[in-house]
């Protein structure tokens, strides 16, 4: 079965309510929560430490939904990071800056998502989450 992407860019900000409505338009009901919870952390990532909020930059996402795979690709236009390899501990993962919070946000995508890729710049996030033939339970309701 082919996959139709559709396409969304918005100007670096915070406010990410319609965005997130739009990108959760078509996720079940059961894990609307929880995938609003780790979009919402990769689009800040995106807005705020890949573009630093800059309004000239853009973030860009494509998403699909085919059978019980949803996809989202978000990219930024920022100077890109080196992403962990793996990021499944118990504990959140210590990054080298000056947040307490650090390392918390890639933890959160990676308890969410069962897929979780980054290109090698560290600019664009490869989100997948199965959404029928599921392991578990959604962790948010």
């Amino acid at each position: 079965m082919g996959r139709n992407w559709n396409t969304v860019s918005f100007a670096s900000t915070l406010y990410l309510i319609p965005i997130l409505d739009l990108l959760l338009s078509k996720v079940p009901n059961q894990w609307q929560a929880e995938v609003r919870l780790g979009l919402q952390e990769a689009l800040v990532n995106a807005a705020k430490h890949g573009n630093n909020l800059d309004p000239c930059k853009k973030v860009l996402v494509h998403f699909s939904i085919v059978a019980d795979q949803c996809w989202w690709v978000i990219s930024d236009q920022g100077d890109g990071f080196a992403p962990p390899e793996v990021c499944t501990e118990q504990e959140p993962p210590r990054l080298p800056c000056d947040d307490r919070d650090c390392g918390r946000g890639l933890y959160i995508l990676h308890q969410i998502f069962d897929e979780v890729q980054w290109n090698n710049q560290g600019t664009e996030l490869r989100l997948c989450k199965q959404v029928k033939k599921v392991s578990r339970l959604p962790m948010v309701l």
